[in-house]
């Protein structure tokens, strides 16, 4: 029997944002003898070419056959890897981050069957600056990221565009990348990876909103002693301390701005917004190389303070 070559339509996702989903389509993979049956039930009569089976089967994806969806899911799985970019990683310290703006790439891979998925996410601080040292993200070269293209180029499920965001740390050392990536003209490096939460809306805007996830990275972040942090409360009273905010859905936000964020954020109930002053350094540290992090809805981060195994990631509760 023919093969048929085709292309799987993008299935719904965002850990971070729900645009990831627009942008995850995997092109060439051929059909498993298993799905041709699927493809002559809900495409027949479609002329190939010109992406019309594409369409089709985009459109037509959750009604395929349990036996359709394994072999894509085993094809797929075999096929999208992400790079191995963090294998020189080298303790670094960033100091000096608060207000300074930044931006990420977000390479998708994994199995979109399953939603097994992650992202090595590349990051552009203390990079792309020499005209202005506040500015790792320049309006300029960041408006030439191509993702559809670095889709293409890294063989990824998406690409997805995290920024321009700014940090609300003072400094932070993690494990990244000594090798510079340059995505269009952006200079990045490798930062971390993240999982992808499998229990969002798909296809909502703001889909990933209030739903924890998990960073995979060895890094130690502080808020200095005078200075505000911003805190997100979940109503089991656990503190959320704000890294970054975020210019995506917001594009007037601005660090000043972050001291009234509660007139804008749409909670969910039992969630609490708050300011606070520290009386000392507060020290957030990933537990066994693994950070929980959540986004509110306009994309603002931020780090659990959690224990696990005796091990709190918070050298105080906030």
């Amino acid at each position: 029997m023919k093969k048929l070559i085709f292309v799987l339509g993008a299935l719904l996702l965002a850990q971070v944002h729900p645009a990831i989903a627009q942008e995850i389509l995997i092109d060439g993979l051929e059909a498993a003898i298993s799905c041709a049956g699927d493809i002559r039930k809900h495409c027949s009569g479609i002329e190939p070419g010109e992406g019309r089976i594409k369409a089709c089967i985009k459109e037509k994806f959750a009604e395929l056959s349990p036996e359709c969806k394994d072999a894509l899911g085993e094809l797929i799985a075999a096929r999208i890897e992400l790079p191995d970019d963090g294998k020189d990683a080298k303790m670094t310290r960033l100091a000096g981050l608060r207000g300074m703006c930044y931006c990420e790439v977000f390479l998708i891979g994994g199995n979109p069957v399953t939603k097994n998925l992650s992202a090595a996410v590349y990051n552009t601080t203390d990079l792309n600056n020499k005209a202005n040292p506040r500015d790792t993200c320049p309006a300029a070269v960041w408006g030439k990221v191509d993702r559809q293209a670095l889709k293409k180029k890294y063989d990824a499920l998406g690409v997805f565009k995290n920024g321009p965001r700014g940090w609300a740390m003072d400094w932070i050392e993690l494990p990244i990348s000594q090798k510079i990536t340059t995505f269009d003209g952006l200079e990045t490096r490798w930062f971390m990876t993240v999982d992808l939460p499998k229990d969002i809306e798909l296809g909502k805007k703001g889909g990933t909103a209030y739903k924890p996830t998990i960073g995979n990275r060895n890094s130690i972040m502080t808020f200095e002693k005078g200075k505000p942090v911003f805190i997100l409360e979940d109503p089991d009273g656990t503190p959320w301390v704000m890294q970054a905010y975020s210019n995506i859905v917001d594009p007037k936000l601005t660090y000043d701005g972050l001291q009234t964020l509660d007139k804008k954020l749409k909670l969910p109930p039992g969630w609490k917004y708050r300011v606070k002053i520290l009386d000392q350094d507060l020290t957030i540290r990933a537990v066994k190389g693994r950070a929980k992090i959540v986004q509110d809805d306009l994309e603002n981060t931020y780090d659990a303070c959690f224990e696990e195994g005796g091990e709190k990631s918070c050298s105080h509760k906030p």
